[in-house]
């Protein structure tokens, strides 16, 4: 039977409820865009980019200079109270590489978040290679008093895959980063996109696998999406690269989700684009529709997350 502790009707546990059983009340992540890059994109490892990614950035950075981050807080606050009956947040750095600045800019940026009213702690995305000592020592700081969760982009195990993806970093390092990162209190969310470029399905649950024996808390599973403008979305144009269809999409995430542990959190089991550049897959813009499917698919193998981890362990 799927564990208590979940405390909600789903197959998996979710986001909602993890923030439910936590602190009793609705939590909402506030999106926030620092100004960051990346240093595959500004020649430190790479130039370009992940050939996904489109490299705009957030909608707030399309549309002019960027507010402070409290201003972008208390603005995602008054919406989520007024629209949601809010009542705390967690800032969530989200835009690019969040932690690829030097330490005093990075402390005043994660400082001024904290100092917002009903802020309860940060979640920070970031890369594998950009996860320095000292600032995980911030981090471990914050955490003796705030929630901190830190999210890692790795989106597949596989150095082959990685060097295709041009994310200009090794499956090594992200195991660095997770052992250097275990042990701090820090919550660790991992990033892995389903449906690579030349990964078979063994390929994907190898992934999986490895994340499943590792100190992770979290995970977002996202659909590969083909952008107009990137090189993926050049790829898909001319037919050099093959997209998951539906069916092959919501079976593999099932899949992953049977010998993930039963408290890890997932945080998401789709991926979005902007729509004014996307190609495909058709089926990814429904979201609502991929997560009955998947639930469907759950229910009709009469399964749940977890179902085959213990397996997995003693294998």
């Amino acid at each position: 039977m799927k564990p208590a502790f979940w405390n909600n009707t789903k197959l998996y546990y979710d986001l909602k409820s993890y923030w439910q059983n936590q602190f009793g009340c609705r939590i909402y992540k506030l999106q926030i865009d620092a100004g960051f890059t990346c240093p595959n994109r500004d020649g430190a490892v790479a130039t370009g980019g992940c050939i996904y990614c489109d490299g705009r950035g957030s909608q707030l950075r399309q549309a002019g200079p960027l507010p402070s981050v409290g201003g972008q807080i208390r603005r995602g606050k008054e919406y989520y109270r007024r629209y949601r009956k809010a009542a705390k947040f967690i800032a969530y750095f989200q835009t690019f590489t969040n932690t690829y600045a030097p330490y005093a800019h990075l402390k005043a940026l994660y400082d001024e978040a904290l100092a917002e009213e009903d802020v309860i702690g940060l979640s920070v995305g970031t890369r594998p290679d950009c996860v320095p000592d000292d600032v995980l020592d911030l981090f471990q700081s914050y955490a003796e008093t705030k929630h901190i969760w830190l999210e890692l982009g790795v989106q597949s195990i596989h150095d082959k895959t990685l060097r295709f993806l041009n994310r200009g970093h090794s499956a090594a390092q992200f195991l660095d980063a997770v052992h250097r990162t275990a042990g701090r209190n820090i919550l660790i969310c991992v990033h892995i996109i389903v449906g690579l470029p030349g990964e078979m399905p063994a390929d994907i649950l190898e992934t999986a696998r490895t994340l499943a024996t590792l100190p992770i808390d979290g995970i977002k599973i996202h659909a590969l999406l083909a952008l107009r403008g990137t090189k993926l979305g050049d790829l898909y144009e001319r037919g050099e690269v093959r997209l998951m269809s539906k069916e092959e999409y919501v079976g593999t995430v099932c899949d992953i989700l049977e010998i993930l542990p039963p408290e890890m959190v997932i945080q998401r089991l789709t991926a979005d684009g902007y729509r004014d550049i996307f190609l495909g897959p058709d089926w990814a813009v429904n979201k609502l529709d991929l997560l009955n499917s998947i639930n469907a698919e759950l229910e009709r193998r009469n399964s749940y997350q977890g179902i085959h981890f213990d397996s997995l362990v003693k294998s």
